[in-house]
């Protein structure tokens, strides 16, 4: 069977929507990894009748290569390094610590655009969904479990509409679900199962948030 293709973002969180295990009765909420993931996340936030809001992580690129992820942080400067990619590439540690100097400020900064002076939602006790438009390493929604295993929810689950075996097995570990619409035998980027992938931009994810009370 041909693997599907995704006609955008939108489409792809209707079809996350329906594939949700059951959530606990008190009212979750729906973290979307900017900025891409917040266009997945806004119909399954409705679907859920759930708080929407973001995640903010950054890649860190490799040297030469900023799409390749080495890991990832947050704004709090807490980091996810693949120190086993680290090794074999032979990235080293000076690279690394401005690499995560420099995406801790960007994931400042975004912070800051995206929800301005409002709160981060209250996470404890209740399920969360972490809702990204697919995953290649995984390193950017692994940093955000990690992050967010802080804030003490009840669970943890991760939805998206792409992403390699290997990967969904590793994160497996840090999620308490795993939800993923298409495991591709063949997977070479997450742009590549969308008809429109287009660059999200700042206000696009501001517009998304606002209807939830951003």
């Amino acid at each position: 069977m041909r693997d599907r293709v995704f006609a955008d973002r939108e489409e792809a969180g209707r079809v996350l929507s329906g594939l949700l295990p059951p959530l606990g009765m008190q009212a979750p909420v729906v973290l979307a990894v900017p900025r891409g993931g917040v266009l997945v996340a806004v119909p399954v936030a409705a679907s859920l009748r759930a708080r929407l809001d973001v995640v903010v992580v950054r890649k860190l690129g490799a040297p030469g290569n900023p799409e390749l992820g080495l890991g990832a942080v947050g704004a709090d400067g807490q980091a996810v390094v693949d120190e086993s990619l680290v090794l074999a590439m032979r990235v080293g540690q000076d690279f690394i610590r401005a690499e995560i100097d420099r995406q801790r400020r960007e994931a400042q900064r975004r912070e800051s655009v995206y929800r301005g002076e409002a709160r981060p939602p209250d996470l404890q006790g209740r399920d969360v969904v972490v809702v990204d438009d697919g995953i290649a390493t995984g390193g950017t929604v692994e940093a955000a479990a990690v992050l967010l295993r802080g804030r003490r929810p009840a669970r943890l689950v991760l939805a998206v509409p792409v992403a390699p075996r290997q990967s969904l097995d590793r994160l497996k570990r840090v999620y308490d679900d795993v939800v993923c619409a298409e495991v591709p035998s063949r997977f070479y980027a997450v742009g590549q199962w969308y008809d429109d992938f287009h660059q999200v931009t700042d206000e696009q994810v501001r517009a998304a948030l606002r209807p939830a009370g951003q």
